[in-house]
């Protein structure tokens, strides 16, 4: 099953200039999608990319601005079966794309998502939320975007793809959405490294906070109707 990576990268960010040598090792049929409101990226991105050099199509979409309309246009560009939405400050292990590819050939119809851990651009505290984020993702199954969703076109198009008018947390909406269609959410049991900086920019407690209650206040909602549809079967 060959794969579509969307990469969505906001107006200024150069992180995906990291990034693109992690996904080298995709085949000739797979292709990368930059997502972008900015145009005057795409020479930047068509020229960067030769650079590498990567074997798999690009593609550049002008999208327009918002994180959950640059994950969903970006899909809708995708030429494959299977997409990949990975956040632009991401790094990869060398063996995540054979490791997710296999997953797929034995079970297709399933949301997948990575492990996480934090790079070394933020307080030595960032080290921490890898364990909330464990948790979180395995024992709450709520994994969050920045642990590399993946899934077939069909689960996507099923779900709605993400949410356009939430003001925050497409992903976390995302999969709520999946647990109400009892859509499997399944860790690929390998490590995805994502930047610390945030942490590092507001501090690392109040950072840490403000995403707990922004979850918090997302989340109940959400799992009441869901216990409420759950109940009325």
């Amino acid at each position: 099953m060959n794969i579509s990576v969307v990469i969505p990268v906001a107006d200024g960010d150069r992180k995906w200039e990291d990034l693109l040598p992690d996904l080298r090792s995709l085949s000739e049929n797979d292709e990368i999608i930059i997502s972008s409101p900015n145009e005057d990226l795409k020479s930047d991105v068509l020229s960067t990319c030769l650079k590498v050099p990567l074997s798999c199509k690009i593609k550049f979409v002008t999208s327009n601005k918002g994180r959950a309309k640059q994950l969903n246009q970006g899909a809708q560009a995708s030429s494959n079966e299977m997409l990949w939405f990975l956040h632009c400050d991401s790094h990869l292990s060398k063996d995540s794309i054979n490791v997710l590819k296999e997953k797929f050939r034995k079970q297709a119809e399933a949301i997948y998502y990575f492990n996480l851990g934090f790079d070394n651009d933020g307080p030595a505290l960032s080290k921490l939320n890898t364990v909330g984020v464990w948790l979180r993702s395995h024992i709450l199954k709520l994994p969050f975007g920045d642990q590399g969703f993946a899934m077939t076109k069909n689960v996507f198009n099923n779900l709605g793809g993400f949410c356009e008018e939430a003001s925050y947390g497409e992903d976390h909406l995302f999969i709520w959405k999946a647990h109400k269609e009892r859509t499997p959410v399944i860790c690929v049991g390998g490590r995805l490294i994502t930047s610390a900086r945030k942490y590092q920019m507001n501090g690392w407690l109040s950072t840490t906070t403000h995403h707990i209650w922004l979850t918090l206040r997302q989340a109940a909602p959400q799992a009441l109707a869901l216990l409420r549809m759950r109940g009325m079967k």
